[in-house]
């Protein structure tokens, strides 16, 4: 697979919504509960300081995604918030190292000076893993911070990162 990070477009709506929602309802890693529609996809999207798609560029294929947005406002504002999603049947082929990577220059791009994570869930080892291999600093852990689908309460992790 040959993958181009780019940014966003409207036409990318159907493609990128399918992705976000494989985890939201996976429930698992989103704090979100409902899934996007065609209806919304396209303006949460557009609404993010950036969006950030992964594309297969041999066969055109929207394989990943991400959200940048500010995670706080005023004294805060330069802190930002990411999101990332890899479709299920490509996972584990470093498209998510690739969109961190990506989302870290854009965090910079766009004015912020630190990315911070707030709500990563302790059984998520994959993303732990990552963040923790491309230098994000472990804030601390929230426990019972995250509501899982079987309605148990597990732990989060706090990360951040200067850009």
């Amino acid at each position: 697979m040959n993958i181009k990070i780019r940014e966003y477009r409207k036409t990318d709506a159907d493609a990128v919504m399918k992705i976000w929602n494989q985890v939201v309802e996976g429930g698992v890693a989103f704090p979100q509960e409902d899934p996007l529609t065609e209806y919304n996809a396209d303006a949460f999207f557009r609404q993010q300081t950036y969006t950030g798609v992964a594309e297969d560029t041999v066969s055109g294929d929207i394989v990943g995604m991400y959200i940048l947005h500010p995670n706080n406002v005023g004294r805060c504002g330069h802190i930002c918030n990411a999101s990332y999603a890899v479709r299920k049947d490509v996972r584990g082929e470093h498209i998510g190292e690739r969109l961190v990577n990506d989302c870290l220059f854009m965090a910079r791009e766009k004015g912020f000076r630190i990315l911070q994570f707030n709500a990563v869930v302790a059984s998520n080892i994959h993303a732990v893993h990552l963040y923790e291999r491309l230098g994000f600093t472990r804030i601390g852990t929230v426990p019972g911070g995250f509501h899982m689908p079987d309605g148990t309460y597990e732990d989060i992790i706090l990360f951040y990162h200067a850009v």
